[in-house]
């Protein structure tokens, strides 16, 4: 049971929390809400987020970027404690609990609705086939350095602004700001983990984008997606402007500096792991100050 726990990395999940709760709370903001959407939603993303965990494991097992070189915490395929079939099983079964999660989701949140039913059906279907083939399947997508792409788009735009639209039936332009903003934050997080894993990587022939741009242009481009998401919230505030409470969320930017300062300055790939789950937890922290700064306002 231990092994099957480190390997759902549970530590990630706060993240994937972290941007439908955004969508949630935005449309709670805005007269919209439902306690059955929100709970559904909550675990269909939990399932997903484990199921492409799992593929990760499996995937860069029979791939190869799971070697003795790679930073980080032990693999479950790649060390053994998990055999690659078991693994398969346990994909295909969080596959199913996640569709079946995702079915009751859309029949809560659209009824008879069979146009939005079915169009959701089909993003239901891409979030699954993205999380499966981040690494796993013959031709993993973030093997070429598009996983930062897929990310900002299904933490970003899908986590935020497609809960939104569970609640809402309708996404006004304003809302992709903050969707913006946690999908640049959960980037970041795959970034540092790139980081960490630039040489492992190169060996293993996944081309990342620190392993396409180095080291240096990397934290460039961390700074980027840190303060990027700062910036595209303060937007939001400045259009939608009702209290000072709505400020609340800069409070996490000492946070998100620590991070940056870190990632510049730390030199030993292992000793970046840490900064993988305190960019998280940054980021939940985020979603909440803006979260009360909204209901409060």
């Amino acid at each position: 049971m231990k092994a099957w726990i480190e390997a759902f990395r549970l530590r990630t999940l706060p993240l994937a929390i972290a941007c439908v709760g955004m969508g949630a709370v935005l449309a709670r903001d805005n007269g919209h809400w439902s306690l059955t959407i929100f709970v559904l939603t909550i675990a269909t993303t939990i399932l997903l987020q484990i199921l492409s965990n799992l593929a990760n494991d499996y995937g860069d097992s029979i791939h190869g970027a799971d070697s003795v070189d790679r930073q980080g915490p032990s693999r479950a395929v790649q060390s053994g404690v998990i055999s690659k079939e078991h693994m398969k099983k346990a994909m295909y079964i969080c596959g199913v609990l996640a569709f079946t999660s995702g079915v009751g989701l859309l029949l809560a949140s659209f009824g008879d609705n069979l146009k939005l039913l079915f169009i959701f059906l089909g993003l239901g279907v891409a979030a699954i086939f993205a999380a499966v083939n981040y690494t796993a399947g013959s031709n993993p997508y973030g093997y070429k350095g598009f996983g930062d792409v897929f990310v900002l788009l299904f933490f970003g735009y899908v986590g935020v602004a497609g809960t939104y639209f569970l609640f809402a039936e309708n996404i006004p332009f304003d809302i992709l700001l903050p969707a913006t903003s946690c999908g640049l934050l959960a980037t970041g997080v795959l970034n540092v983990n790139n980081i960490r894993d630039i040489d492992s990587d190169l060996k293993a022939g996944k081309y990342s984008i620190p392993v396409r741009i180095g080291r240096k242009k990397s934290i460039i481009y961390h700074s980027f997606l840190l303060f990027g998401a700062i910036i595209c919230a303060a937007l939001y505030t400045f259009l939608n402007y009702q209290g000072p409470w709505q400020w609340l969320f800069v409070l996490v930017i000492p946070l998100l500096g620590r991070n940056l300062y870190a990632v510049s300055t730390i030199t030993d790939p292992k000793h970046l792991d840490p900064y993988l789950k305190q960019l998280a937890a940054s980021t939940l922290v985020f979603v909440i100050l803006f979260g009360v700064g909204l209901l409060y306002s």
